[in-house]
């Protein structure tokens, strides 16, 4: 684990990060927020393509709470199969979109608490949904930017809760809003788990990174 980088470093790092992409953008497909809400939920343990891959077709008939309990378990899991743990899955965006019909109207909730009372919904899901849709600066810490938050010291953490923490703590808040997506991009493309491009990396001398690759 890399040490706690400075307040100057890390206005610098994101600084570059935000003038290479100004608005970096999720990967997950989706129409409005429940659909975010059902996406986001079937990535776990899956990749975004392979998500998008299986909810084109499915969001175009299946945009609603209410459609997705019309279609059916059945119905959901034949456009879903090729997705991992996609019967646990299937079951989880049922129980939420009849919660959502029952308790909220047939609409997705915006506080963190009741996002994360849905089934298949967790912090992490909770985050990506309010910062995705409603623009608030919450962080989703999910494998990449674990590893990115360690090995640079942009946010390092024991757990992913500490990262999370790390990421409020020390980030400039005007960078605050895109930031889990600037560190997502970064570690999925460029700082990879088993051999980081760190000669294409537009960060390599303000990380701590000891084990650069050339």
């Amino acid at each position: 684990m890399a040490k706690q980088l400075s307040y100057h470093t890390i206005r610098e790092i994101f600084t570059r990060f935000h003038t290479a992409e100004p608005e970096p953008k999720g990967e997950l497909d989706h129409v409005n927020a429940y659909t975010l809400v059902v996406a986001v939920a079937l990535s776990a343990q899956a990749t975004d393509a392979g998500v998008n891959k299986a909810t084109a077709a499915l969001f175009k008939v299946a945009d609603t709470p209410q459609k997705m309990l019309d279609l059916g378990e059945e119905g959901l899991i034949e456009h879903i199969k090729t997705i991992g743990l996609f019967r646990q899955k299937a079951k989880n965006v049922m129980k939420l979109s009849r919660i959502l019909v029952e308790e909220y109207g047939g609409e997705v909730p915006n506080s963190r608490a009741a996002l994360q009372s849905l089934p298949g919904v967790g912090r992490k899901t909770a985050n990506v949904v309010l910062n995705m849709w409603w623009h608030y600066p919450a962080q989703a810490v999910d494998t990449h930017i674990f590893r990115l938050g360690n090995r640079s010291g942009i946010a390092p953490g024991k757990t992913v809760d500490h990262v999370e923490c790390a990421i409020e703590d020390n980030i400039p808040a005007d960078f605050q809003l895109h930031a889990h997506h600037w560190m997502i991009l970064h570690g999925r493309y460029t700082c990879v788990a088993r051999k980081p491009k760190c000669p294409a990396c537009l960060i390599r001398d303000l990380c701590q990174y000891e084990e650069k690759t050339e």
